[in-house]
């Protein structure tokens, strides 16, 4: 399923073209953090929350956060590319590879930063995206990360803020493949076209039907 379900054709036409013009596309995307390549002292987080823009967006504002990765995780189709996950048939989830610094952000901190930027009660997909390959999910590469995001989710639940079960789910981090260069920091190389993504996606309204005064919504 492609996103920008709410724009007209003709942009969806303009979309496919940036992907095959923009001057950053490139058949070697940006590599993903290993046990090697991460800095000493920084740690890995991944996360799904609909489409990896925004996922990139979102981090890249958290403070410790040093570098974001936008790829696909969780399915079984080695390296996929964005066109084949986004026929929703690979089993992957369009995420963001998060490397940070736990001396300024803590694991469970930037899970309720993750909270905090996504439809956490939608399991179909995220805002107007739809589809698996947008389902929301915790990936958890280590049992802390497990045991801080299992809590925090029950925390969550326990408080009855709202009238249905978080729907995110936590899984097994597995192999992470980053997307094609034009998609990382897109928010940034193509800065109008996200914020009309954005704001025809309507997520800020439903951040802010979720978390009121809380929503991150300030910061976009």
């Amino acid at each position: 399923m492609q996103r920008l379900a709410v724009v007209t054709a003709t942009a969806i036409v303009a979309i496919s073209a940036l992907a095959l013009t923009h001057p950053l596309y490139s058949a070697s995307p940006t590599p993903p953090a290993t046990q090697s390549s991460i800095p000493p002292g920084m740690e890995v987080a991944t996360f799904a929350g609909g489409c990896f823009w925004s996922m990139e967006y979102a981090f890249d504002k958290a403070p410790g956060v040093k570098q974001t990765v936008s790829g696909f995780m969780g399915g079984t189709t080695p390296n996929p590319t964005y066109a084949q996950v986004s026929h929703g048939n690979t089993g992957h989830a369009e995420s963001v590879q998060v490397t940070f610094d736990p001396k300024v952000i803590s694991y469970p901190q930037l899970v309720d930063y993750y909270w905090h930027n996504v439809d956490l009660l939608d399991s179909g997909g995220q805002f107007c995206d739809r589809g698996d390959e947008y389902r929301p999910v915790i990936f958890v590469g280590t049992p802390e990360q497990r045991r801080a995001a299992e809590q925090s989710k029950a925390e969550l639940d326990a408080s009855h803020r709202f009238s249905t079960p978080i729907a995110v789910a936590i899984a097994d981090a597995g192999a992470f493949t980053p997307a094609e260069d034009y998609h990382q920091n897109f928010h940034n190389t193509n800065t109008a076209h996200y914020k009309r993504y954005r704001a025809g996606c309507g997520h800020d309204r439903r951040l802010k039907e979720l978390w009121g005064s809380q929503a991150d919504t300030a910061a976009h």
